[in-house]
């Protein structure tokens, strides 16, 4: 298992600096992970640092309440496409669930697909406010809308992901949706823990510390 590539970099924090960021890219290059998930406002500077590397450049939408309505999604999706974004993790109108409004929830996912034109969509459902039948809910919806992911969380609710979260949405998705575990992964066994249940990218900040905790090399004791 190449446990770097499952990694998305993330780096969400209100008060992050531009050295944050820097510091974030720098450990993605070094550590070939997926991507860095940085806020809107850094992307450009996020795709200028990785010039040249492997690592996509992830930013959020929406993000964190996902009250926003659609059309703000919108802009916001291809503001960031236009900046150099290669991935979109939106989070959806939580209100709208509640209200059972599927429709909207759809409508709203679809015209941020349509308008990333191709690029990866990851949807955040934020399990920590959803029953059971609302996450079986929202794994159907992710299926009928062909995103590549649905995603657990933003790491800003009252939890992270959990197994339990990773059951019941393996129990509903198709077998093209993929799954982004994200909110609360620090540690190695967090990792394996989530990647075992079918997780295919993890939202971490605790990428290097994760990494570092699987190697003996000379670099990764340095990290340590």
């Amino acid at each position: 298992m190449e446990l770097n590539s499952y990694i998305d970099h993330t780096n969400l924090k209100q008060i992050g600096t531009i050295k944050d960021i820097e510091k974030l890219c720098d450990e993605a290059i070094n550590f070939h992970f997926a991507s860095v998930c940085v806020a809107p406002y850094y992307v450009s500077l996020a795709k200028k640092l990785l010039k040249n590397s492997t690592v996509a450049v992830c930013t959020v939408i929406g993000f964190p309440n996902g009250y926003s309505t659609k059309e703000t999604k919108v802009f916001e999706a291809i503001n960031a496409i236009e900046n150099g974004a290669d991935e979109i993790d939106m989070v959806i109108n939580i209100n709208a669930l509640k209200n059972k409004d599927y429709d909207y929830v759809k409508d709203e996912i679809e015209e941020i697909r349509d308008a990333i034109d191709g690029h990866i969509l990851k949807v955040i459902i934020e399990t920590c406010f959803l029953t059971e039948s609302e996450i079986a809910k929202m794994t159907e919806i992710c299926n009928e809308t062909y995103v590549n992911f649905i995603k657990t969380s933003t790491g800003f609710g009252s939890r992270g992901a959990s197994i339990e979260d990773l059951k019941i949405i393996n129990k509903h998705k198709n077998e093209i949706l993929e799954i982004k575990a994200s909110g609360g992964i620090k540690t190695l066994e967090d990792a394996e823990k989530f990647i075992n249940e079918g997780a295919t990218r993890l939202g971490t900040s605790s990428g290097v510390t994760i990494m570092t905790d699987t190697c003996d090399c000379e670099h990764c004791k340095e990290e340590k």
